[in-house]
């Protein structure tokens, strides 16, 4: 059986990504960020792409329409929340039961969920999946994603540099986002 392929027809993906996660990590262990055209298609190979769809928590003091149109004519849908600002200074903005609902809402169309990911909290996520036939593939830095999540993954990819804009988009002392 061909590389992509179930039987003679293309694999049916969808991909869930967890932008906060991934931000995050991008500027923090190679003060940069992930180029999601390439990340996009590396992921889908010669696949057939059904939903791609990018989870956004947004910052109220902080303009990311231009990032997010960018990813709109990428091809990527745009979920998007704003962060949620507690009365005791702490924040609250992720996107996990989201991306859970989703994924298991669409996952009867989808022989593949990709989940761009390093968060331990989808571990059970996978699990539910892949029982109900579902193969579960993790793309993510592989120094900030958590172990039980690359193992109960059906396949892991680790984001490589070649994923990330070449220029440096952070200086070791840039504090905002």
């Amino acid at each position: 059986m061909a590389v992509g392929k179930i039987g003679n027809s293309p694999q049916r993906i969808g991909v869930f990504v967890d932008v906060q996660n991934m931000f995050y990590s991008a500027k923090a262990l190679h003060q940069s960020k992930i180029d999601y055209s390439k990340l996009l298609l590396e992921i889908v190979g010669g696949r057939n792409l059904v939903r791609a769809i990018a989870y956004i928590v947004q910052k109220p003091d902080v303009d990311q329409s231009s990032f997010t149109d960018a990813l709109c004519r990428l091809g990527y849908e745009i979920k998007t929340k704003d962060l949620r600002l507690r009365p005791d200074g702490t924040a609250k903005g992720d996107w996990d039961m989201g991306i859970a609902i989703d994924t298991i809402s669409i996952a009867s169309k989808l022989d593949t969920v990709v989940l761009v990911t390093g968060d331990g909290d989808f571990v059970p996520l996978v699990e539910l999946l892949k029982y109900h036939g579902c193969r579960v593939e993790t793309v993510s830095f592989r120094r900030s994603t958590a172990i039980e999540l690359i193992n109960v993954s059906t396949k892991y990819t680790a984001i490589e540099e070649s994923m990330l804009f070449k220029e440096k988009k952070f200086q070791k002392n840039d504090t905002t986002n």
